[in-house]
Order: C-alpha cells, then structure tokens, then sequence
C-alpha cells in the first residue's frame, strides 16, 4: 500500500486554527473591498481580475474538455473566449454578490428586467407546494432575490463550504433568512420534502453532477443528474416552473419565469421520472447553447 504523506494532508488542528481562520479573514475582507465599491466597479473589477486569472488555472482543463465534447464542431479560439467569457461571469458573480439584495426586483428597475412574474404569482395563490428550477447561468445569486417582493418564499439548496467561518460569512451576507438556505447532504434532503409536505416552494439548481442520480441525456451524452425534482414534481402533482437569468452586459439582467412544463403521467413512475429529467435538461440545455460563456463550465458534468 502507498503511504501518504500526512505533511500534504492537514491536520484538524491545522484547519481549525489556521486554514479555517485565515480563509474566513480572506472572505469577510473580499467581502468588506465590494461593499465600498458600486455594484457596477465591483462587477467589472471582479470580472476583469477572473477574465485575467481564471484561464491559466488547470482547473480550465475541464472546461475545455467540457466544451469540445459538447461543441465538436467550434476551432480552438472559441472554446479559448468561451473560457474567458465563463471566467469573467464568475468574478462578476462574486464582485456582485453583496449587492444583490439591495437591488430593486420590483420591475421598475432597468437594471433587472423581469418576465413572467405572473407565474411565481399562480405559485403564491394555489395553496400546493412548486417547484422553479434552473442552473448556474449568469448570475444565478439573483433568482431567490425575486421571491419576497412577489409575496413568496423560496427555499433553496446551497453546498456549504469545507471552511466553516467562511461560509458563515457568506451567509450572513447573502441578506437570505437561515430558513432560507438548506445544505445540501441528506439532512437538507428531509428539509426539502417537509418543506414540499407542507405546501411550500423551493428553487433548486439542477445542472450540477450527482454520483448517486440517474443518467439523463445532456448535450447528447447521459449526465448523471439528481433526480429529486421529478420525484417531487411527480408525487405531489406541483407546478414546475423554469427560471432562468441571463446577464444583458455587466450588472444588467434579466429573469424570466416561465409557465409550469407538462409533468407525465403514464403510471411507470421509473420512465416517468426519467421522462421529466430529460425535459429539464432540454431547457438547460437550450438555455446554455444560447449563453455558452454564462454557464459554469468547471463541474465534472458528465464524470471527467
């Protein structure tokens, strides 16, 4: 057996009283830096540092990987400005992550155009839990921001950061209620079904890989994908509504919500399940072709 060596491993003591801290003091100063700055520097400069960095680092291995699978027929310099493009949506995302709740949603606002509000409307008013999907696309931070001012909650799945501090911080200054958030593993799992038990709604994003999901088709090739929306959509009969955010040009967006997708019914609860995931991932699917460089090319998607 190979031995490992413990100095590349830290030890618990380590992360506790000093990864950890440190991390935390490096999330609370980014944090502190975007604050000062208007949402509009604070995007372009996150967006410029990214755009910068972001391709030379290996992990943009993957998505170049990930994007001459998915676009056989696209040369090299635009799988390499799909990169930076990708990149530079991701500072922006985290330059604009504290300004998100101080932004007017209400519709009035020309930097959030927002379409189809009548659809989180008929959630509100049915008195029957739903569902709004959608996937890591442009500045995906934005859809939960929407549900308040349309007199709905909106409970989300979020993964918590290996860095407790970190992701307290993070927390704290995303401006969502803690009942708000669940983590994602399985005691967030038993939120969500007591959450849709009693009528409530949850927004999830569900283009990420899932070891233990099901294969569905995506971008041609089977994903292993989470297939806890279709067993809720299915069991409780519930509208299931896309919602996608696209991003118009630095901090301008718009959301759309669209009506609830037909949920089948042919009494085989296994091809009925396998049928609604592969039209959730058609619209994810349609929704990233248009917006390729919007979308988190860095997950291992389909397990490379």
């Amino acid at each position: 057996m190979a031995r490992v060596d413990q100095r590349l491993t830290p030890s618990p003591w380590h992360k506790r009283f000093v990864t950890w801290p440190l991390s935390g003091g490096a999330t609370w100063l980014g944090i502190r830096l975007m604050q000062l700055l208007p949402i509009d520097t604070a995007s372009n400069l996150g967006g410029v540092i990214a755009r910068a960095i972001g391709p030379l680092l290996p992990i943009s291995n993957r998505a170049r990987l990930n994007l001459r699978d998915s676009f056989p027929d696209w040369d090299e310099p635009r799988i390499e400005a799909t990169i930076r493009g990708m990149w530079e949506n991701l500072g922006r995302v985290a330059g604009e992550f504290v300004h998100l709740q101080h932004l007017d949603v209400s519709g009035d606002d020309p930097r959030v155009e927002v379409i189809g509000r009548k659809h989180i409307w008929n959630l509100r008013d049915d008195d029957a839990p739903g569902i709004f999907f959608s996937a890591h696309l442009a500045n995906w931070e934005l859809l939960p921001k929407l549900a308040a001012p349309n007199g709905i909650t909106m409970h989300s799945v979020y993964r918590a950061m290996n860095a407790p501090l970190a992701d307290r911080i993070l927390r704290q200054s995303s401006g969502r209620h803690e009942d708000e958030l669940i983590a994602k593993g399985p005691t967030g799992a038993m939120k969500l079904a007591r959450i849709m038990r009693n009528g409530g709604h949850i927004a999830l994003l569900v283009d990420q890989k899932l070891n233990e999901g099901i294969d569905v088709p995506f971008f041609g090739r089977p994903a292993k994908t989470a297939p806890a929306i279709a067993l809720f959509a299915l069991k409780y009969r519930c509208p299931v509504v896309p919602a996608r955010v696209e991003r118009l040009g630095g901090a301008r967006f718009r959301v759309t919500f669209w009506p609830p997708i037909t949920l089948p019914d042919s009494g085989d609860p296994k091809a009925d399940t396998l049928a609604l995931m592969t039209d959730i991932n058609g619209w994810l699917e349609k929704w990233i072709r248009q917006t390729p460089e919007q979308w988190l090319w860095l997950h291992r998607r389909w397990g490379k």
